[in-house]
């Protein structure tokens, strides 16, 4: 009688066994893993195997296999089965979790939502899978941009974490929250939740490595809220303290000591994904703030660090992360007059997004608007304005939109002829009247581009106004570019009116700022205004050395215009519709690294 209970025990083990091992073996044997699995089924299994087995299948040919029709018929049995057996909750929330993922892989969103609603309902006592399955959900709504929904949903997952005990758990629900809260611009929501996050954080006493995973979520909210409003200097001490708890983090140990609350098995991300994450804001603080060597610095180091993590990990948010480094270093590539590089890192960011349509959907605007930069650096002036018009009609994202029509309006300044389109755009960014968003940077942008326009049209009294107000502006958060900018157009208006000793107290200072940088229009710019107040002063030594400058700085930008425009990949800018071109390949260029090009 013994022998008989025994015997589908070790039948069982037996051919979960070899599963096992064909699973595991270098490289997979996933056709056996099968037959064995579905070896099971032959012996008649009671429920608790066949529903366990189904989940399996399921899971293997999932994440194995293009099978989807068979693995999301073994994870529906999975899923019915498992309903029927008392005290059976991993395996059926495992299901649940897994067929979902399955029907959002084949776009049936709404067969996913129902389930997971459905599985969050009958999930209550098991904290551990009520909390993932919330977090799914909330995910899911997201991905459809349904951010009320999705910050619902962390709310209640929120209050249910602090129900059953778990302050860690509660802290990933409302720094998620937090997150949405942000993207959906709702600022007056957004600082009592993170004021609350951060009483929380600082009270929690758990697992080191946890805690200060939450610190690195805290912060880098806190920055990219300070770095969104262009407030590159007031970032400063939370930019700090995010880099020295990622030292912290990367001198700790991963202790493989389960928490005792099973509602805290979760983590943010992995520590790696973290460093990346850090360096990749600190780019976008140093390309704000015109530290261009530094943000090339740091952007080659993350994105070494992308290549190792992804020869072992396929996870999204490393593509992810890739475009949005190399998205800053080709604005950097533009400034510093690396045109060509910069076109092939476009190339790159277009095979990227060949490769997945989702990166493509979130990315598109901001390729049209690299292509847009990469016109006006080429002077292809009809291109960039087309490819401007198309990243307007792709975003609903305000900063971007500022951005592109800031830029655009630049482009019709160039151009001198565009007169209704230009008072059109520029009334939609007055920076003296309801500007449309709350970014200390973009708005110090829209008054450098009125001084421009005003110097265009020889009221420099109105320019000086303008750009002034730039200067104020950009002084008083460290944005170096826009600074640069401003004094070197005041210095041409000083030396227009014939004022040069104001106008070399404007550019002198312009021409440091922009070798620091380095950016090479203002140096050209500054260069050519030098070499001519020195000749008005009749400083003839000054005067040959900076005609010398002006020389050699046109001399490179010239070659690197010419080989920017033969590159295959020119061809990019009159791509304005649909997915990215596949015939245009990069070449074997560099591989490494949005900031305003005002």
């Amino acid at each position: 009688m013994a022998s008989n209970v025994e015997a589908p025990e070790r039948w069982y083990l037996a051919l979960l066994g070899f599963a096992e091992h064909f699973r595991t073996s270098s490289p997979p044997k996933i056709r056996l893993c099968v037959h064995c699995l579905q070896a099971v089924f032959q012996f008649k299994p009671p429920q608790r195997i066949e529903a366990r087995t189904h989940l399996q299948l399921g899971s293997v040919l999932y994440h194995h296999t293009k099978n989807s029709e068979l693995a999301r018929n073994h994870l529906e049995k999975a899923w019915y089965i498992s309903q029927q057996v008392p005290q059976f909750e991993d395996v059926k929330f495992e299901a649940a979790s897994i067929l979902s993922e399955l029907f959002c892989q084949q776009n049936l969103v709404d067969s996913a939502k129902p389930l997971l609603r459905k599985a969050i309902q009958i999930s209550q006592q098991t904290p551990y899978w009520h909390c993932r399955l919330l977090f799914q959900l909330a995910q899911l709504h997201t991905l459809e941009k349904d951010l009320v929904s999705a910050c619902d949903l962390l709310g209640v997952g929120a209050e249910y974490a602090r129900v059953v005990g778990s302050e860690y758990t509660r802290a990933l629900f409302l720094l998620s929250k937090g997150m949405l809260l942000l993207m959906e611009r709702k600022l007056a929501e957004v600082h009592p939740l993170l004021t609350l996050c951060g009483t929380i954080v600082e009270n929690w006493q758990g697992n080191p490595i946890q805690k200060e995973s939450l610190r690195v979520f805290f912060l880098v909210l806190q920055v990219t809220h300070y770095l969104d409003a262009g407030q590159v200097k007031s970032v400063k001490p939370c930019l700090k303290q995010l880099q020295q708890c990622i030292q912290t983090i990367s001198t700790l140990h991963d202790d493989e000591i389960l928490p005792s609350n099973p509602a805290d098995l979760f983590h943010w991300l992995p520590k790696e994904h973290m460093c990346v994450l850090v360096y990749l804001v600190t780019v976008m603080h140093s390309m704000q703030a015109g530290y261009l060597e530094k943000a090339q610095k740091y952007t080659d180091k993350a994105l070494m660090q992308l290549e190792k993590l992804k020869m072992l990990d396929c996870s999204p948010i490393l593509s992810t992360f890739q475009v949005i480094l190399l998205e800053h270093i080709i604005m950097c590539r533009l400034v510093t007059g690396h045109k060509a590089t910069a076109l092939q890192e476009i190339s790159q960011v277009c095979q990227l997004c060949q490769q997945s349509p989702r990166l493509f959907t979130n990315h598109a605007a901001q390729l049209h608007t690299l292509l847009g930069l990469y016109c006006i650096s080429v002077n292809c002036m009809d291109n960039a304005e087309a490819q401007f018009t198309t990243a307007l009609r792709l975003t609903t994202h305000q900063e971007l939109w500022t951005y592109i029509v800031t830029n655009l309006a630049s482009v019709y300044i160039r151009e001198g002829n565009r007169h209704q389109e230009l008072y059109s755009l520029l009334e939609r960014i007055n920076p003296d009247h309801n500007f449309p968003v709350s970014s200390h940077c973009l708005r110090a942008a829209a008054f450098y581009i009125r001084g421009l326009l005003s110097f265009f049209q020889g009221r420099y009294n109105e320019a000086k106004r303008f750009l002034r107000e730039t200067l104020k502006m950009s002084n008083a958060e460290d944005l170096n570019r826009l600074t640069a900018c401003s004094l070197v157009l005041l210095g041409h208006i000083f030396y227009v009116l014939g004022n040069h000793r104001e106008s070399n107290n404007m550019v002198v200072p312009a021409m440091q700022l922009a070798s620091k940088i380095p950016d090479m229009s203002v140096q050209l710019w500054s260069s050519a205004l030098l070499k001519d107040l020195n000749k008005a002063l009749g400083n003839t030594m000054d005067a040959h050395e900076a005609a010398q400058m002006h020389q050699n700085f046109s001399q490179q930008l010239l070659q690197d215009h010419i080989a920017a425009c033969s590159l295959p990949e020119h061809n990019l800018i009159s791509w304005t519709d649909g997915p990215p071109p596949v015939q245009i390949q990069a070449q074997n260029g560099p591989t490494t690294s949005l900031a305003s090009l005002l």
